[in-house]
């Protein structure tokens, strides 16, 4: 199995905007909307390169989702852009009826989500959204991890029909996965074997279970992390490959322990293959101001939190 290192920190958003500017190249279907937060979401090339398939809506988000959704009628492939916390809790009624219920080929692509967003703060920080998201009949939720995902996922979504969400982050991150990485909808990636326990991390988690297996690595015990880029829908069979060796499992993940990853993964447990399970995550809690860095320390959502949680549920079995 291939080590997986860190090639140059970059921020995922960024990886979001790569995606764009080549997408906008390719497809001329592709369209972009933005609620006044271009730079953020770094649509700055998109919006330099195509005009006329640039749409900036301005501090109006519910507006945003229904201009998409009514762009679709007509052929287009419109990625909404805006904070997590707006593209789903502000705007979620609009998401359910005209994009989710309508079944609208709408990417709506979100980027300062979890604590990571740091200093701004529990009103901005949403830890609800991939719970608010997975919970639509018929929507696609993704999580990527890095610079390389994150431009992956934003090139596959143009091809995938039907409604999706794309979380990605705020702050500087390792870039870890290859370039050249498939990006397969739904299809988990198998970072490291392991015989003693399953870890399966999504978003900026990854990286943090990746060091946390090296930690445990030293201490005899044998991790396998497997990388669930896309909550929904989720790769049972891998989740279930892994546990039919390891026998127990640790979820972790930059989202509320209700309603995220970890729970979508109880459920696979619970009806194929009841096992130990821990949870790392943030415990029904809003956040609070803060660097990234102090936010992931005090809410036990870095490796040490994986690797505690590993020797918690180790003891399960």
């Amino acid at each position: 199995m291939k080590k997986y290192t860190n090639t140059g920190s970059k921020d995922t958003r960024s990886g979001f905007g790569a995606g764009m500017t080549e997408l906008g190249q390719k497809n001329e279907n592709v369209v972009a909307l933005c609620a006044d937060l271009i730079g953020s979401l770094k649509f700055d090339d998109f919006k330099k390169n195509h005009p006329e398939r640039f749409f900036q809506i301005g501090i109006a988000e519910a507006n945003m989702i229904g201009i998409a959704a009514g762009l679709t009628i007509g052929g287009k492939i419109p990625f909404t852009g805006t904070f997590a916390n707006f593209s789903t809790g502000r705007v979620y009624d609009q998401i359910r009826q005209s994009v989710a219920y309508s079944e609208k080929n709408v990417k709506i692509c979100a980027s300062h989500a979890g604590l990571t967003l740091g200093e701004d703060g529990a009103t901005h920080q949403i830890l609800e959204d991939i719970g608010l998201m997975k919970m639509l009949p018929g929507m696609t939720v993704i999580n990527t991890c890095d610079y390389n995902q994150t431009k992956a996922a934003t090139l596959a979504l143009a091809d995938h029909h039907g409604p999706a969400y794309l979380r990605f982050g705020r702050p500087v991150v390792p870039n870890f996965m290859p370039a050249d990485e498939p990006f397969v909808i739904g299809k988990a990636i198998l970072l490291s074997e392991g015989t003693d326990v399953t870890i399966v991390a999504t978003g900026h988690l990854v990286w943090e279970a990746l060091i946390a297996a090296e930690a445990l690595e030293a201490k005899g015990i044998s991790a396998e992390v497997i990388n669930i880029h896309t909550i929904k829908p989720l790769d049972e069979v891998a989740i279930l490959k892994s546990l039919a060796k390891t026998k127990c499992i640790v979820t972790a993940e930059e989202h509320n322990i209700l309603g995220g990853l970890g729970e979508s993964v109880s459920r696979v447990l619970a009806l194929h293959h009841p096992a130990p399970q821990e949870f790392v995550a943030v415990n029904d809690s809003f956040g609070e101001s803060g660097t990234p860095e102090q936010l992931m320390e005090k809410y036990k959502l870095n490796n040490q939190a994986i690797v505690d949680a590993v020797e918690r549920v180790i003891k399960r079995k």
